[in-house]
C-alpha cells in the first residue's frame, strides 16, 4: 500500500480494498491466506466449566487450582471461567419476563465474571490476577511476571448477541468465548475442563451404555446433529472455520491429573479436530 494522486491532485491511500464492496465474494476469497499471524503461540487457553466444575465447590475446584499452580512453571496458561447454574437461573427469570437474547447474554457475562473473580482470588497467593477483555493484549507481560491471568469466558457480544436458530438462549456462551480467545491469540491448545471425560454417543449420565468418542472431526460431529452435546454448537461452527486453532480438547476435571496431562500435550479426553 502507498499514496496515490488522482487526476485532481488529491492524495489517496492506494489499497487493494479501496472502492471495493466488502460483500463481493471474489474479493472475500482473495483475503484468504496460508498463514495467520499468531501473537501468542505458546499460550494454552483453558476453561473451567461453571456448572460442571466451579459450582461443585472446594472438593472439585481446589485440586484443579493445585494442578494449575504446579503446571504454571512449565506452561503459559490463561484461565477462563464459565457461568454455571447461576447463569441458568438468571436466564430462566429473563425468559419468563420476555427479555430478548441480548439481555440474556449480558446476564450470563456478569455471572461468568463472578466466577473469574473467585478463581483469581484462589490463585492470588500464587500470582493469580483477574483480567478483563481489554487486558488480553497485556497477556505476554503478565506471563513474564509469573502471573496466572484469569478472565471470564463469555464473549463480548452482550446486548448485540445474534438471535439463535431456535429459542432465546444466547448461542455464543463460554465455550465459544474460549475458542474465540484461543483463535485470536493463536494459542497452542484450547482445553475445556468439564465433569465428563469427553464426547459420547449418548448422554452417559442417562445411558450407561453410551460409547466414548476419543477423537472426531468437527465437521463429522456437526453432521451427526446429536440431540444434546456437552459443548456449544456455536463453538463447533466457529472451530470448523478457525484458522489458528486446530483442535479443542475436552477433559474431565474431576479426574486427578487429567488437566496436567492435557497441558503436557497428551489427550486424556476427547479431541475435536479441524479437518
Amino acid at each position: 500500500m502507498g499514496l496515490k494522486r488522482d487526476e485532481s491532485g488529491r492524495l489517496h491511500i492506494d489499497s487493494p480494498l479501496m472502492g471495493e464492496s466488502l460483500m463481493e465474494k471474489g474479493l472475500l476469497a482473495r483475503t484468504e491466506t496460508d498463514a495467520i499471524f499468531q501473537p501468542m503461540p505458546d499460550v494454552q487457553v483453558l476453561k473451567l466449566g461453571g456448572q460442571s466444575i466451579i459450582d461443585r465447590g472446594a472438593k472439585v475446584v481446589l485440586p484443579l487450582i493445585n494442578e494449575i499452580v504446579a503446571a504454571r512453571e512449565a506452561h503459559d496458561i490463561l484461565v477462563l471461567t464459565g457461568g454455571g447454574t447461576r447463569s441458568r437461573h438468571a436466564y430462566a427469570i429473563a425468559l419468563d419476563l420476555g427479555m430478548p437474547t441480548g439481555v440474556l447474554a449480558k446476564l450470563g457475562s456478569s455471572i461468568s465474571e463472578q466466577n473469574a473473580l473467585m478463581i483469581a482470588l484462589l490463585l492470588a497467593p500464587h500470582g493469580g490476577v483477574k483480567i478483563g477483555l481489554d487486558d488480553l493484549t497485556k497477556l505476554p507481560a503478565y506471563l513474564r511476571l509469573g502471573i496466572i491471568p484469569v478472565m471470564h469466558a463469555m464473549p463480548p457480544y452482550g446486548l448485540w448477541e445474534e438471535p439463535p436458530d431456535v429459542g432465546r438462549i444466547p448461542p455464543h456462551r463460554t465455550d465459544a468465548g474460549t475458542l474465540l480467545t484461543a483463535e485470536v491469540l493463536g494459542a497452542r491448545r484450547c482445553i475445556l475442563v468439564k465433569d465428563e471425560r469427553g464426547l459420547h454417543t449418548d448422554d452417559p449420565k442417562r445411558n450407561a451404555s453410551a460409547e466414548f468418542i476419543p477423537e472426531i472431526s468437527v465437521n463429522e460431529l456437526l453432521a451427526r446433529d446429536l440431540t444434546d452435546l456437552p459443548v456449544e454448537r456455536a463453538m463447533l461452527r466457529a472451530l470448523a472455520r478457525a484458522r489458528s486453532v486446530r483442535e479443542v480438547l475436552i477433559v474431565n476435571g474431576r479426574e486427578p491429573g487429567a488437566l496436567t496431562a492435557a497441558l503436557r500435550g497428551e489427550s486424556p479426553g476427547t479431541r475435536i479436530t479441524v479437518g
